[in-house]
């Protein structure tokens, strides 16, 4: 009984073997294929379905076009080939037939791997046997497959009467099948003057299959609505037996619309007195810049280059603008245009799109006065985000910062960006910049190690110390709330070392002139060092960073991680300064802080998620 579990397992596997893709497809493209399988008859005389089905399965394109299909007749006997495929391939399929035949159908059949929105068979020229086309529309393309005429002049009829069927289409068009003309033909030429672009490879033949000596079969694409794809590939199988003629299939990329572009709106990151970063995400490839000076109607172009390349192709979007004048106001928008094919000697691109012309102005040192937002452990809880915003919205401010666990337990890219599509428009992030501070659950799931790659950091690090104004503030990264060596990190933190750069940082900040000569001084970070609240059993931070703080002239410390509003006055529990923690993610405990300046007077407001001022202090 084992040894029969056994041999089942092995077959299993060298079945799947078997239909695993044997062509390899870049990444976002579409594989559109065409075959001519003569009814299943091979060059052997035998009918055979399945290997025509084995066939697609190793090549695993997106869209089928089959010409000489057979439904119901009896010469194949009597089998629906079409729904022997669909089952065989697990794709959806259509067949026109072109005319009755021994009893059945006979025609052209599509395989797609989505549901076809629309499906619509044409009539084309055939004096000796009724020719048809296969019109298939997909969401992004639409598809046309056919079986043209042997004749020269039905044959460009043909092709006119194609080409004004999908001239209505908004989106991609392709043209796929036997067209019985070789590529100097005159069919073939009118097809290039109408605007249609022969996609699959010319010079590889595609019959006779045993020793194939000329081309007829193809892959076309309609360039009449401008450029809308890009070819990657293009291949005819060196298939000798399953039919006589070969199979082809053309690899493309399907240009993106130009409102589709864009994924994010742009978020505004770490910001200073002559400098301002500017990200934001595309949803296709893509190359980017940001157009921007002091004048609306006189913007220059900043890039991002590395080592003399200009960082392309990819759809995180980050230009650092440096040599900004402090306290000026700039105009800006991000510009992406579309990377369909980046190759060695050869690129293509599609639509390029500016998001709209938005404003930023830099810090000054001597603009004293700011109004800065903060949020904590929102843990992805938006309904809680958006109240809590709502009540803090009414008047203007400067700096929106998220102390932690507001981008928790990232376990695929969506998490990051589902976030920053809620955060982002709400905070107005495209004028007003953020500052993300890590807490511990952002060091938690498959995409944490990424996140910063969504997000910036201030002076490169998940730790920084600036000034706005007169007012300095420090913001540290706590890291995980648990040892390095505990079983759940597997061996793959060093927080430990991360605290003690973070305690080298912090003893060469406090000696900084900027830290000295501030007039008001906020740290800032998620687990508190201090208070009841925090654990007792591991308190890595605290026992490093605390003798380094405990006489240092802060105003004021913000917290969170606690999920519990809490104030810990000064001297209560070593502190020397008052400690204010922020609280959780539920009604109606969910807090903001509010720091205003103005003058020389700093305030702390922090209101609940009923609207309930819970402090107000002067610091």
């Amino acid at each position: 009984m084992n040894r029969l579990i056994a041999f089942l397992s092995i077959m299993s596997i060298m079945l799947a073997s078997m239909h695993a893709q044997t062509y390899s497809q870049r990444e976002n493209t579409q594989r559109l294929m065409s075959y001519n399988i003569h009814h299943g008859k091979g060059m052997d005389n035998i009918i055979d379905i399945e290997r025509i089905g084995d066939i697609i399965l190793k090549v695993n394109p997106e869209v089928v076009g089959l010409q000489e299909v057979d439904s119901m007749v009896n010469r194949s006997g009597n089998i629906d080939i079409m729904q022997m495929l669909e089952k065989q391939t697990g794709m959806h399929a259509t067949f026109g037939h072109s005319i009755l035949l021994d009893n059945g159908k006979y025609g052209n059949g599509m395989l797609t791997k989505e549901k076809p929105l629309a499906t619509i068979k044409i009539s084309l020229p055939g004096a000796r046997e009724a020719r048809t086309a296969l019109i298939v529309e997909l969401e992004k393309y639409v598809v046309v497959n056919t079986h043209l005429s042997l004749t020269n002049e039905e044959r460009l009829e043909s092709m006119k009467i194609i080409t004004e069927s999908i001239k209505h289409y908004d989106k991609p068009v392709f043209l796929m099948g036997d067209l019985n003309a070789e590529p100097e033909e005159d069919p073939m030429k009118w097809l290039i003057d109408a605007d249609w672009q022969i996609l699959s490879n010319i010079n590889q033949y595609t019959i006779p299959s045993e020793k194939p000596t000329k081309t007829i079969d193809y892959v076309l694409g309609y360039k009449g609505k401008g450029e809308t794809y890009a070819k990657f590939r293009a291949h005819v199988i060196d298939e000798k037996v399953a039919s006589d003629h070969c199979p082809l299939f053309v690899d493309v990329r399907i240009k993106t619309p130009a409102e589709k572009v864009m994924r994010t709106i742009p978020y505004l990151q770490s910001p200073g007195t002559n400098e301002m970063t500017v990200m934001w995400l595309t949803n296709v490839p893509a190359r980017s810049w940001v157009e921007y000076g002091t004048d609306p109607s006189n913007l220059k172009r900043a890039r991002t280059f590395l080592e003399g390349e200009m960082v392309a192709n990819n759809t995180i979007n980050r230009i650092h603008l440096t040599d900004l004048e402090p306290g000026t106001k700039y105009y800006y928008r991000a510009v992406s245009q579309e990377i369909t094919r980046y190759s060695s000697y050869y690129k293509e691109f599609g639509d390029t799109v500016r998001t709209e012309l938005k404003s930023f102005t830099t810090w000054s040192d001597n603009k004293k006065d700011f109004r800065v937002i903060v949020y904590n452990d929102l843990h992805s809880n938006m309904n809680m985000f958006r109240k809590l915003h709502s009540l803090v919205d009414s008047k203007p401010y400067d700096l929106v910062i998220f102390n932690g666990d507001c981008f928790d337990d990232v376990e695929v890219e969506n998490d990051i960006v589902g976030r920053l599509q809620a955060y982002t428009p709400a905070i107005r992030s495209d004028e007003v910049p953020s500052i993300f501070l890590r807490g511990n659950h952002e060091t938690r799931g498959e995409y944490s190690p990424l996140l910063w790659n969504y997000l910036g950091r201030m002076q490169d690090h998940s730790y920084s110390a600036f000034s706005l104004g007169d007012t300095r503030f420090v913001l540290l990264d706590c890291g995980e709330d648990k040892p390095d060596d505990h079983w759940v990190y597997y061996d793959m933190n060093d927080f430990t070392q991360h605290r003690q750069d973070q305690a080298d940082f912090l003893k060469k900040e406090i000696k900084s002139k900027q830290f000295k000569k501030a007039k008001k001084r906020v740290l800032i970070h998620h687990i508190p060092l201090f208070g009841e609240g925090m654990a007792k059993e591991y308190t890595p931070c605290t026992d490093l960073w605390v003798p380094i703080i405990e006489k240092a002239p802060f105003n004021a410390s913000l917290n969170a991680h606690t999920h519990r509003f809490e104030i810990i006055e000064k001297g209560t529990s070593k502190n020397n300064f008052p400690v204010f923690i922020g609280g959780g993610n539920r009604e109606p405990n969910g807090t903001v802080m509010v720091l205003e300046k103005k003058g020389d007077k700093l305030t702390l407001e922090v209101i609940n998620a009923e609207g309930e001022v819970l402090e107000n202090r002067e610091l």
